[in-house]
């Protein structure tokens, strides 16, 4: 089963609406990332081809009060669910 209303998954991609990586017809479905074989829910940020994902630090804020972000690496892959 294939819709094809749904757009191409971007390489890079990222849910902060002010980022130059945000691509609105994307987040109109929903979208699962997966980094070394593991679904991933926290994800703010990825890249496919460097193989990295962005995540929310827990508690650090930068001084716009937004999450700080880490990267990890690994494989990465996002799919539409």
């Amino acid at each position: 089963m294939t819709d094809t209303n749904k757009p191409e998954l971007p390489d890079q991609l990222s849910i902060n609406p002010r980022s130059k990586f945000y691509v609105e017809e994307v987040f109109e479905h929903e979208i699962g990332v997966t980094l070394n074989g593991k679904e991933r829910f926290d994800v703010e940020e990825y890249c496919i081809s460097e193989g990295w994902i962005k995540v929310a630090a827990p508690k650090a804020l930068d001084r716009r009060g937004q999450p700080l972000l880490m990267k990890v690496k690994g494989t990465v892959a996002a799919f539409y669910k």
